[in-house]
């Protein structure tokens, strides 16, 4: 007996609803898109046209709808109203990063959906590329023993004209910029391996090779509450662009994530691959990157609906990298290491 498909609406479809599309696409028919919004009728029917969904005439026509939830797509300060009226209709939300612009914003934001009881799941796709899955298997089961120190490196490049587009890098609109809008996916899949920060130093700045509101450089050093030790560096001003990688030192091994790529040093001499290279949008092109984690991650969403348990990654489990993003930003404001909230 085949199991009924989830319906889900697409909100917003800009440049990062690309792999959401291609994505969904591939997943049909076990996932169904009951309809496609965007706040242009041209956007919206074009769209509809060549992927033969139907699009919605409204936020008010999605909810009262048969879907099961929608994915939202739209920039961060284009969430808040989308996000309230989809839980009152009792519809699931998957929204992409970040969660808000701010941290209070999206405090409030996760609150709202739980008040309603409303599933919340967020797109940090990098937790489901093949390497990272290798390793937070490792993690988990003790293979790696204590993590010691981590390392993120993100020397990725944005022209100017990427930021000449009207809010990008703005806080009003983005919310910041190269740790919000970019780093957020290695920070984030960072934490979820070796847990949440208990100290932050940081030094955030605007290069001159960008004219922009927000950063376009940030590095940090950091103490985790489990004790282990960690640097951060990400930028957007490194020509033409490179791979963003995490390296953690363990107990019993090392192990590089890179562009997707796992490369494991084991204590006791033996050496492993795992995974391959694949485009990570860290060029000229952001969208340069396959759509197999974002369809991985749809899967997961679609299925937790189906079962009634939590998506893989939560709104409440995002706030973690909002934290430590918040963190960054007042240690470089205040000039001082700043001890997370909670933190021991």
């Amino acid at each position: 007996m085949t199991q009924k498909p989830v319906r889900l609406a697409i909100i917003g479809l800009g440049m990062a609803s690309k792999p959401h599309l291609a994505a969904l696409k591939q997943l049909a028919p076990d996932i169904e898109v009951g309809g496609v919004f965007a706040r242009s009728p041209e956007r919206r029917s074009e769209i509809a046209q060549i992927f033969g969904w139907p699009a919605f005439e409204s936020l008010e026509a999605i909810c009262e709808s048969d879907v099961d939830g929608a994915v939202v797509i739209t920039p961060p300060n284009a969430r808040r109203e989308i996000v309230a009226a989809l839980a009152a209709a009792g519809k699931a939300v998957l929204m992409e990063k970040p969660v808000e612009r701010d941290l209070a914003r999206a405090i409030e934001l996760v609150e709202i959906c739980e008040a309603a009881n409303t599933p919340l799941g967020m797109v940090l796709q990098h937790r489901f590329r093949v390497g990272a899955e290798t390793l937070t298997k490792h993690i988990a089961n003790g293979a790696a023993g204590e993590i010691h120190m981590a390392r993120v490196s993100l020397p990725w490049w944005r022209d100017q004209s990427y930021y000449d587009a009207p809010g990008r890098g703005t806080f009003a609109v983005d919310g910041g910029g190269v740790l919000l809008t970019q780093a957020i996916h290695v920070l984030d899949l960072m934490l979820s391996l070796v847990g949440p920060a208990a100290r932050v130093a940081a030094l955030c700045g605007t290069t001159r090779l960008h004219q922009m509101e927000a950063e376009d450089f940030a590095t940090a050093g950091l103490v985790f509450a489990n004790g282990a030790h960690g640097a951060v560096t990400a930028t957007t001003a490194s020509f033409p662009g490179f791979a963003e990688s995490l390296e953690l030192d363990c107990e019993h091994g090392s192990f590089r994530l890179k562009a997707g790529e796992l490369s494991i040093d084991w204590r006791d001499g033996r050496s492993e691959t795992v995974g391959e290279v694949t485009g990570t949008g860290g060029g000229s092109d952001p969208m340069d990157f396959p759509c197999d984690w974002h369809r991985d991650l749809i899967a997961d969403f679609a299925d937790a609906l189906r079962n009634n348990r939590p998506p893989r990654v939560t709104g409440r489990a995002a706030l973690e990298v909002h934290r430590l993003i918040d963190a960054i930003e007042r240690s470089n404001r205040e000039g001082r290491c700043i001890q997370l909230e909670g933190a021991s």
